[in-house]
Parts: C-alpha cells; structure tokens; sequence
C-alpha cells in the first residue's frame, strides 16, 4: 500500500512538472515571420480582449483612435501589433509588458516621443514609425539586439543616439526625408557599417 501511495505521489509531481514546462515553452514560443504573416488578425480590440491568451496579431489601423488604448496592454502575448494612421501622440511606458513583440508599427500618428522602454521589447524584428513627429530617440533603441528592419522615413530629428551602434543585426534603416547634414550621415553610416542606411541627399545644416 505504501508503494503505491509513493508511487501516485511521483507520478503526481511528474504530470505536475511536465505541465509546468509546456506551459513555459508554449509562452516562449515565437511564430516565424511566415507563420505570424498566415496568424490569425484581431481588427476590434474589443473581440481580441474576450480571449486575450489566444491573441498574437492586432490589427488597428485607420480607426480614429485618438491615443494609445491601454487595454492593449492586457494582450500580453501579442507578437505584431499595428497601429497605424490614427492619433496617437505619445505611447506608454508600459508598453514594456508587450515582451513578446518582433512586428511593432506605429506610423503616421502623429507620434511626438518615443519611451525609453522601448528598448525593453527585445524580440523586436520589425519596427517602423515613419511620418512621425519625433525629434530624437532614446538612447536605449540601441538594446533591441534584434532588430533588422528600422524605418523612420519622414520625421524631424535633431540627433541621433551613438546607440544604434548597438544593433548588430540590423539590415536596413530608413531615414529618408529627413534633414541630415554631410557629416553626420558619414557618422551614421560608421555606426552602422553592416546596414543599408537610406537617405536624402544631404543638407547644408548644422543644428
């Protein structure tokens, strides 16, 4: 009898640990780019917050908000998240909880500053926040060890971080439209010698 009750109790706690570790794979877990393109897409925030554990890509743009919805932060599985073409002038800085974000999309909203969390969303790939309003960017961008793609086409920077120096697998950042004097895109691109860094032609500024 004995034995059996010993013998109940480790299968108990084995179940108990192997559901423990799925659980924590399953959170872990990254779509691919393909998968997460083919995820299915939440348009209405309110349907996506009925079943929170199951969203991963949140589609609002065009929808005339007029900030940042903090009810977005509830869908802490998201993995894209666009939020384009609306009015959003600033954005939380709680925005960190999204830790699983590698597709972030904020373009065109009027966007004025950028929190210094940001550079708390390490799986970001993919981040864009073209035609803007912002002048500067925080210095901890340079942490998002991996992102490849970086678009801030059209904005109104004064100075750039020596911190993007830091992202070492960057591919292509966009900073076309933008002001930018002849030596400080020589000293963009030696930051950043493995990107393709897109740009105007030069201007005859100093700032």
């Amino acid at each position: 009898m004995q034995i059996n009750r010993v013998s109940a109790f480790f299968k108990c706690t084995l179940a108990t640990f192997v559901l423990v570790f799925l659980t924590s794979v399953s959170r872990a877990q990254l779509l691919d780019s393909l998968s997460l393109a083919a995820a299915p897409t939440y348009t209405n925030l309110q349907e996506a917050l009925k079943e929170p554990a199951n969203v991963v890509k949140l589609v609002l743009r065009k929808q005339h908000l007029k900030a940042f919805p903090a009810e977005i932060l509830q869908l802490t599985k998201l993995q894209y998240l666009d939020i384009s073409k609306n009015s959003i002038s600033e954005l939380p800085d709680s925005i960190s909880v999204l830790s699983d974000l590698q597709y972030f999309a904020c373009s065109k909203t009027g966007l004025k500053t950028l929190p210094k969390e940001i550079g708390q969303l390490k799986k970001l790939v993919y981040l864009n926040l073209n035609q803007n309003d912002l002048q500067y960017l925080p210095p901890q961008i340079g942490n998002l060890d991996k992102l490849e793609i970086l678009d801030l086409w059209s904005n109104s920077f004064e100075e750039y971080p020596s911190t993007l120096g830091g992202l070492k697998v960057l591919k292509v950042i966009d900073l076309r439209n933008i002001l930018i004097s002849e030596e400080t895109q020589t000293n963009l691109k030696s930051q950043m010698p493995n990107a393709t860094v897109h740009m105007s032609p030069s201007c005859k500024c100093k700032w």
